[in-house]
């Protein structure tokens, strides 16, 4: 683990912290007061992970295409 603020970590970082945190969890030697130590950061680290997915959804763009049929840009993803 490190010590690094989850605030500041990209989504792989956060992964791969929280993968961690869930096999020491599952491990279960841990004593209670780490345990729930672990418990929040892997929590935090959650709600990390899916921040920087949302994020990553709202860039997703589809290419248009114009009437000669070549790219002509990108429009936004269409949610739903």
């Amino acid at each position: 683990m490190t010590d690094k603020p989850v605030n500041d970590m990209t989504f792989e970082e956060a992964m791969k912290e929280l993968e961690t945190v869930v096999n020491r969890l599952e491990r279960g030697d841990v004593a209670l007061e780490e345990s729930i130590s672990l418990y929040e950061r892997g929590a935090a680290l959650k709600s990390r992970c899916e921040e920087k997915l949302k994020e990553a959804e709202a860039k997703v763009a589809k290419i248009t295409f114009g009437a000669d049929g070549a790219p002509a840009g990108t429009a936004p993803l269409d949610a739903g």
